[in-house]
């Protein structure tokens, strides 16, 4: 049995070889840093656990190609943000879910009201994407707005997947500098923007 207190590129290392026991030492050790930086995304508690859950879903699943080496609190943190963007985008295609994220994140929910915010942060966003340079623009919404994979637009635009992540990362920094001036996060105005 394992100490939550134990190294946890050690633990990793058990974990790829598929001992429960580092897996929930690890679980213990990231889940609740995790789930907080779910709330604040999802604006709800409910949700976030959903989305923990999947999170510790994907990482067991996919334990044998995890490397040791690397942090995997980052790696942690990397699926999060996918399962969001995942769940927002589940979101986009369904109204209940929609009016019930909607709610969340705002205490006093008026229809109206959040209708003309909604305009107003997608005009923002879309000035934020709009102000990339035009290769990063198109690997930005290819991935984040139209779903498409890493490898998927590594493949169409004939670059490497490495190229495909750096441009990810520079136009996610840009945009969240510009959005973070009118206190919007990009996780939740990627979710406006995919529903609009």
């Amino acid at each position: 049995m394992f100490a939550v207190s134990s190294n946890p590129r050690d633990l990793v290392k058990f974990l790829t070889e598929g001992n429960e026991a580092a897996f929930e030492a690890l679980y213990h050790l990231y889940s609740r840093r995790l789930a907080l930086f779910l709330i604040k995304l999802l604006k709800s508690e409910d949700l976030a656990c959903e989305v923990l859950q999947d999170v510790f879903v994907k990482v067991w699943n996919n334990r044998k190609n995890i490397d040791p080496a690397q942090s995997f609190r980052s790696y942690l943190f990397r699926i999060a943000e996918n399962c969001v963007h995942d769940f927002f985008r589940k979101a986009a295609r369904d109204k209940k879910l929609q009016e019930a994220l909607i709610r969340n994140t705002c205490k006093d929910y008026n229809p109206v009201e959040d209708t003309v915010y909604m305009k107003e942060r997608n005009r923002l966003l879309r000035e934020a994407i709009e102000a990339l340079p035009p290769k990063r623009r198109q690997i930005f919404q290819s991935v984040k707005i139209e779903g498409r994979s890493y490898e998927e637009v590594s493949h169409m635009l004939h670059v490497s997947v490495s190229t495909i992540n750096d441009h990810i990362v520079k136009a996610t920094k840009s945009i969240r500098e510009d959005l973070e001036r009118y206190h919007i996060t990009v996780v939740g105005i990627l979710f406006l923007y995919l529903v609009s």
